[in-house]
């Protein structure tokens, strides 16, 4: 390819980046765009060119990179994620839940109309033997799929797995195509609110245990909103679309709120006036609950009465649970996905705004109920490869959900089989958003990140032969220690040493003549040359002895 050609992408990526300076300033951008496909069309021509000019040694011209929105995890960040996969699966196991899995595809008409207007983000595919399917968008729909098939009244599950969206990435902040979720469900009867505050509770566990510092769990009720739009005077065809709009006043000023209502969404100015006398509150449920009752309009909708006594009830048992202290009762919360129909819920954590609104409580938070918000100042300016200041971009939620109950009947109808309610309620902790938050700490810390769980390197001095290192390493895995050793025949000690503080691994066993004649090894923990002193020259054991010693040591670390 040409000197002129390579510098294509590069002007690809500027004329993107002026497009979205215009298109922010509402100016035209029709000549931007129509240059941006002409070299994309050049680009492609001149990548054709350079194949076909390759072909005869075998060689073709491709950009080497992962897919927009998808990344390759490094041994380090993999690491750190099964860690949390690992803390998130043995709270959800203490919970009394099982686990399943379903395909990363579902039949397109599984997924189609779950999503509000999210749908748009659905990646389909193309028709392959007839079926037309899509990569799943989260692992809430699957399930109930699931339960629907197989004629479940009652189950417990949670679910970790790759999910799929065409959203716009922001890569630092945990905004992927491509991403995991962990999901914590339960389907079947209970009494009110019993499932809504143990998933509640189990959220809180998660995020306790994954130390991320301060959040915050925002609160709401579908049938108080419903209950506001009936009271406010909206078509019940706009319910969900209105609902949506709603639920963006975390990310945008009322003023844009409403203007999406009603030059967008033809709603009538009035109307949308009378409902933002309600959304905009937010604070400790128990003194918002009280407000929201003093108000006899709004008591007067049995959808909205409804709403307010679960969450009386709801505060209630959160208050047993110990975890009422993280809640935020905020009217702006309406979540746009059309399957809930209860309570529903939003875990925001300090690193969530900017551009998100406050919370009351906020994150770490006073007490008073509120209806004004403001928005946290920006960083330093970081813009990413599609030109966004990811700086002004918050990691968003970090879990959510809420309560579904006819998700399950809907799919058993659909499918001709005995429509049977199964009331579902769950959540879902976005792991990439909290990897996010876990990395950013990380740094502030300066702390060193394993990429390895190896827990004893087995070094050789003085010309011990590789076997004797194998045959400790055996001794060791054969008593379930993770070890390793160089591979070489005649190994330097400095490059040995320097292989265990590379990896950070925890122990050093060090084989040398003397001790082994001695039918003795020395151990030797690696705290850094700095800490342990040069004169450290480990503990003699014997080797017989040593798998017990060290599984003795590294049940105390």
């Amino acid at each position: 390819m040409s000197t002129a050609t390579s510098s294509i992408p590069e002007q690809i990526t500027a004329l993107q980046n002026r497009i979205k300076e215009l298109k922010m300033t509402k100016q035209d951008a029709s000549s931007e765009i129509d240059q941006m496909k002409a070299l994309k069309d050049q680009l492609k021509a001149a990548q054709k060119e350079a194949g076909a000019s390759g072909s005869a040694l075998g060689a073709q011209s491709f950009t080497l990179k992962t897919p927009k929105g998808t990344i390759d995890h490094k041994p380090e960040a993999a690491l750190l994620r099964k860690r949390i996969f690992s803390t998130l699966e043995g709270i959800f196991v203490k919970h009394d839940a099982c686990t399943i899995d379903t395909p990363v595809f579902e039949l397109k008409e599984i997924l189609a109309g779950k999503y509000g207007e999210d749908s748009k983000l659905i990646y389909d595919l193309s028709d392959q033997g007839g079926e037309l399917c899509s990569l799943r968008y989260d692992l809430t729909v699957p399930f109930a799929r699931y339960v629907a098939m197989n004629g479940l009244t009652s189950i417990k599950r949670y679910h970790i797995g790759k999910v799929y969206r065409r959203d716009q990435p922001v890569m630092t902040k945990g905004r992927m195509r491509e991403f995991y979720q962990c999901d914590f469900d339960m389907a079947g009867n209970c009494d009110p609110m019993v499932y809504d505050a143990e998933v509640l509770r189990v959220v809180c566990e998660c995020l306790t245990a994954l130390d991320i510092g301060e959040y915050t769990i925002k609160l709401n009720h579908r049938k108080i909103l419903d209950g506001i739009f009936e009271l406010a005077g909206v078509p019940a065809d706009k319910t969900r679309t209105i609902s949506s709009a709603v639920d963006k006043l975390d990310k945008m000023p009322w003023a844009d709120v409403k203007k999406e209502m009603t030059v967008e969404k033809g709603l009538d100015g009035a109307i949308a006036d009378r409902i933002g006398q309600y959304v905009g509150l937010k604070g400790p449920g128990g003194e918002l609950l009280e407000k929201l009752r003093s108000d006899k309009d709004l008591m007067a909708v049995p959808r909205a009465k409804e709403g307010l006594d679960d969450m009386e009830t709801l505060f209630r048992y959160l208050k047993v649970y110990g975890v009422l202290d993280k809640m935020s009762f905020d009217m702006s919360l309406a979540r746009g996905l059309d399957y809930y129909t209860g309570i529903i819920y939003e875990a925001i954590h300090e690193s969530s705004a900017p551009p998100s609104l406050t919370t009351n409580p906020s994150v770490p938070a006073p007490s008073k109920i509120s209806s004004k918000a403001g928005k946290s100042a920006p960083a330093s300016s970081s813009k990413n490869e599609d030109g966004i200041d990811e700086s002004t971009i918050g990691v968003g939620s970090i879990a959510a959900g809420g309560r579904y109950d006819n998700l399950v009947g809907m799919f058993a109808e659909a499918a001709g089989k005995k429509a049977e309610q199964v009331p579902c309620v769950g959540v879902s902790i976005g792991v990439e958003r909290v990897y996010s938050i876990m990395e950013m700490r990380r740094r502030g810390r300066e702390e060193k990140t394993r990429g390895k769980e190896t827990e004893v390197y087995v070094l050789g001095l003085g010309g011990v032969e590789l076997e004797k290192r194998m045959e400790v390493a055996t001794l060791l895995w054969d008593n379930g220690i993770k070890a390793s050793f160089s591979p070489k025949a005649n190994p330097k000690a400095p490059a040995q040493w320097k292989q265990a503080d590379d990896d950070s691994i925890p122990y050093v066993v060090i084989l040398a003549p003397k001790e082994l004649a001695a039918g003795t090894v020395r151990v030797k923990a690696q705290v850094g040359k700095d800490a342990s002193g040069e004169d450290n020259k480990g503990e003699e054991v014997k080797l017989s002895d040593v798998a017990a010693y060290l599984k003795e040591r590294l049940a105390k670390a």
